[in-house]
């Protein structure tokens, strides 16, 4: 999970370092009532308008340190594959085509 603060240029005064450190207080406490560990979890500070801080460092965040959000997004490992456990595929639709015959549709899921 990582966690941007957009808007950064919107603040007042604009890209304050007070207006992001009082979100990261507020929403760390959130994600630890749901079970998240917020020492685990990057906060980047952006402006999607402006494009700061998204693919490179913007001067206007001198005072941030941490990753950009591509940095953050490249830092994610890729999640392990069970690939020894059965496949669960619900079937959400069936579909008569014709000349190809009946196609079942679902999603599929890796059954635990």
């Amino acid at each position: 999970m990582i966690c941007c603060c957009n808007k950064m240029d919107a603040t007042t005064p604009k890209y304050s370092k007070a207006r992001y450190e009082e979100i990261i207080k507020e929403v760390s406490s959130y994600l630890k009532k749901v079970g998240y560990n917020p020492d685990k979890i990057p906060f980047v500070p952006i402006s999607g308008f402006e494009g700061d801080n998204m693919i490179e460092r913007s001067t206007n965040l001198d005072w941030y340190k941490g990753p950009t959000l591509l940095e953050a997004l490249d830092l994610i490992s890729e999640p392990k594959r069970p690939i020894d456990k059965p496949l669960h595929l619900p079937l959400q639709d069936v579909y008569k085509i014709g000349g190809i015959g009946t196609v079942p549709v679902g999603r599929g899921q890796d059954r635990v």
